[in-house]
């Protein structure tokens, strides 16, 4: 069953500050559950999103997912997916979603109205060829299953210049270079026991 969108903890601080019927408008008038336009263009556009994940123990991590614009790809009104690429082997986001599927992510608009807009999910792993194939360069897909999206406002977001794309962006005909922490002292002789796929 899903919990309601306010914890009881929240509902203590929506009452102590006097923001509860706030709290429940925007609920009423900004949660939804599938993708809008405006949503859809904050995503397509967006060079990189923050993924927030929990142990199957409930302790948090958070990670930043990075790729060309359109590498998270919309596969319905409901569902997304995006990449999982070449790392540093730790998988800390992936492990965490195969022990405990609920995620967050947080996407940025970085110029015009610097919108904010967060999804709340369910995340599975995949090795399927067919969204494989939709993202060059990833090693694993990651499906996520939409149960809450809404805007947060961006108010506290400082304009930020993104200047060019990261060199690393796997992309269709191109070999990205290797990262420097491969030839770090203390890491490189253990990368040959990696299983490339």
């Amino acid at each position: 069953m899903k919990p309601d969108f306010y914890t009881n903890e929240s509902r203590v601080l929506q009452d102590k500050f006097l923001s509860r019927s706030l709290a429940d408008q925007l609920v009423k008038t900004r949660r939804h559950q599938e993708f809008s336009d405006s949503d859809r263009e904050i995503i397509n556009k967006a060079p990189l999103f923050f993924l927030a994940t929990a142990s199957a123990e409930g302790f948090p991590d958070c990670s930043v997912k990075g790729g060309n614009p359109g590498f998270v790809k919309i596969v319905n009104s409901t569902m997304l997916v995006f990449p999982d690429y070449d790392g540093n082997g730790m998988y800390r986001s992936l492990g965490n979603i195969n022990a405990n599927p609920h995620i967050g992510m947080l996407f940025l608009e970085y110029e015009g109205e610097r919108r904010k807009l967060r999804i709340n999910g369910h995340a599975t792993v995949s090795e399927e060829p067919h969204f494989l194939n939709q993202l060059p360069g990833a090693k694993l897909a990651i499906l996520v299953k939409v149960e809450d999206i809404f805007p947060n406002c961006p108010r506290y977001v400082p304009e930020i210049e993104v200047k060019k794309k990261s060199l690393f962006n796997p992309a269709v005909g191109y070999v990205p270079p290797e990262p420097g922490w491969k030839s770090k002292e203390d890491l490189k002789d253990y990368l040959s026991q990696r299983i490339e796929k």
